[in-house]
């Protein structure tokens, strides 16, 4: 089965913390193998619990555990680094937000549509179609 959709970052936060209910609600109404996030995404995650308190680690970890049980991880591979060189390219000035230009053209290449809550991040990149489960009603 072919993924639908891959979750941002900010995505799989608000699942991990269960708020806001309708992104909880949007992916519950979702199959198996509908939904993905990138490996960056998983870098990300990680990088966010390395840095949370020690208190908060251990139920990040659960928190992230948990989610990857439900949500297939997809692997950056060869066709995610080939479309990553145009949309970089097209877009030099925007040199802040890297790893968004990895995640963009990690959903391009799969030909999914990528889920955020931070839709001005990827504004105007080729051939990326967006939505936002939090404002989606």
């Amino acid at each position: 089965m072919k993924p639908k959709y891959m979750l941002d970052t900010n995505i799989c936060i608000y699942l991990m913390k269960h708020q806001p209910p309708e992104v909880r609600e949007r992916f519950a109404s979702c199959f198996v193998g509908d939904v993905v996030i990138s490996a960056v995404t998983l870098a990300e995650l990680e990088f966010g619990i390395a840095c949370s308190s020690v208190a908060a680690q251990a139920s990040n970890r659960s928190a992230l555990d948990s989610l990857l049980e439900d949500i297939l991880l997809a692997p950056f591979e060869a066709q995610a680094a080939r479309a990553y060189g145009p949309i970089r390219a097209a877009y030099k000035d925007r040199n802040r937000d890297a790893l968004d230009k990895l995640i963009a053209s990690h959903a391009v290449a799969l030909g999914v549509t990528l889920v955020t809550n931070n839709e001005a991040d990827f504004v105007s990149y080729a051939g990326l179609v967006v939505e936002n489960w939090v404002n989606s009603h």
